[in-house]
């Protein structure tokens, strides 16, 4: 698929993708709430006959590449077709460009953190399959600014004073970046890759005792340091060649003690997964 073929992608399939759906039709007009901003009036129109948007709250529209740079932020041509491409509305175009240097990580400037109440944040974490009971006495709700446009995202506090941030579209960490542990006085520690799948064990009830979330697989050394002292420790990893090196290595040095508890979510990539499928299924079961 070449440029002209990425810009003729309807735009109402690109947000549809991401889980963005009009709240209302009119004629060739579709009308939304801004994706990328928080706004109470739905004022973002995308016109299907000319396959272009408006958003009357900034003023600011264009076509596919244009609202791909709102949502990261950036002008940069290739991490709009990225992004395009990430959606699942189309695979990455093949563009050459120069040799560069690597991107820098975003700049994060003028955070605050607040309890979690934002509904689209709430809504999101709903579709992973998280209710407000569990998502709201674990994450925060954080505001920054990157290249000087404003963003909000869930927030989920690291060891070393950082953040895990997660929304629809974004996956990040305001630095430093570091393991997640949680102490109750238990001999069994439970240990996740990501705090998604931390709270989806916490949405099924199967966490009864201390809990490490690694943040990245690159923080198993991080993680070995503190779970000495352990009786068990069970990994709930993701079912990929990563996450059997993490258990490996986490096997490596505690041996019996540690137990691979994959096998809850054998046929899915990870436990958030198999609790969609879960859920799902029950929604099946049902009707």
């Amino acid at each position: 698929m070449d440029v002209r073929q990425m810009r003729e992608i309807p735009i109402a399939d690109f947000l549809s993708a991401m889980g963005i759906h009009p709240t209302r039709q009119k004629g060739n007009a579709l009308w939304y709430s801004a994706p990328y901003r928080t706004e109470r009036t739905p004022s973002f129109k995308v016109d299907t006959n000319k396959n272009v948007w408006f958003d009357f709250g900034t003023g600011k529209g264009g076509d596919i590449f244009d609202l791909a740079g709102e949502f990261i932020g950036s002008e940069d041509f290739l991490l709009r077709a990225a992004f395009i491409a990430k959606s699942g509305t189309c695979p990455f175009p093949i563009i050459e460009r120069p040799q560069r240097n690597e991107e820098k990580e975003p700049i994060f400037e003028d955070i605050w953190v607040r309890p979690l109440q934002e509904a689209r944040l709430l809504g999101y974490l709903k579709e992973r399959g998280i209710d407000t009971d569990i998502a709201i006495p674990n994450c925060e709700e954080v505001r920054y600014r990157v290249h000087g446009k404003r963003y909000y995202a869930i927030g989920f506090r690291n060891e070393a004073g950082g953040m895990e941030l997660r929304n629809r579209f974004f996956k990040g960490c305001i630095p430093p970046k570091d393991i997640s542990l949680k102490r109750n006085g238990s001999d069994v520690c439970s240990v996740f890759e990501g705090f998604m799948d931390y709270l989806s064990a916490m949405q099924m009830g199967i966490i009864a005792s201390d809990w490490l979330v690694l943040n990245s697989v690159s923080n198993v050394e991080k993680a070995v340091k503190v779970l000495h002292g352990y009786e068990r420790i069970e990994c709930y990893l993701d079912n990929d060649e990563a996450g059997r090196r993490t258990f490996q290595r986490l096997h490596d040095c505690f041996r019996e003690k540690v137990i691979d508890r994959s096998s809850l979510y054998a046929d899915h990539k990870d436990l958030n997964e198999f609790l969609l499928s879960k859920n799902a299924e029950q929604c099946i079961t049902k009707r």
